[in-house]
């Protein structure tokens, strides 16, 4: 799963003059996180067409990259996540940072994790029986 980071600076009305350019280009946000510091920060989004996002936030001057994320369905009570973690963690995969997703039907949560083996990760949740969704499952989340 394709994530873009947006770098911003840390003043006011710098994450609404992003949003307006994703709305001007009819994108989707399906998920968002933000880390700040003092002077800037760091704008994390999943949306409907990376590529066509990727292009006009360039264009508007934003600086932009991306990045593979892995998106992780999660059982919605306690001791859900930390199943995942503890999966990785006996995996010896790093997770460098994560962020709830939405949650779905039947009690479910998607989890965005950014790890530093993506391949390790996916094969070894998946052994484990762990819901690690497509791009296409996460595209199909606003059909339903």
């Amino acid at each position: 799963m394709i994530q873009i980071s947006v770098f911003l600076e840390n003043k006011k009305g710098k994450l609404a003059e992003v949003t307006k350019v994703l709305a001007e280009h009819n994108i989707d946000m399906c998920a968002i996180s933000i880390a700040d510091t003092t002077n800037f920060g760091i704008l994390r989004i999943i949306v409907d067409n990376p590529e066509k996002a990727l292009e006009v936030l360039r264009q508007a001057g934003y600086t932009v990259n991306t990045t593979e994320v892995l998106a992780v369905e999660v059982p919605d009570r306690p001791g859900g996540l930390h199943r995942v973690l503890d999966i990785l963690s006996k995996g010896d995969i790093s997770v460098e940072y994560l962020y709830s997703f939405v949650r779905r039907p039947a009690e479910r949560a998607l989890i965005l994790f950014k790890v530093d083996d993506l391949k390790a990760a996916q094969d070894i949740l998946k052994r484990e029986n762990v819901s690690v969704l497509t791009e296409d499952d996460v595209d199909g989340l606003g059909a339903k």
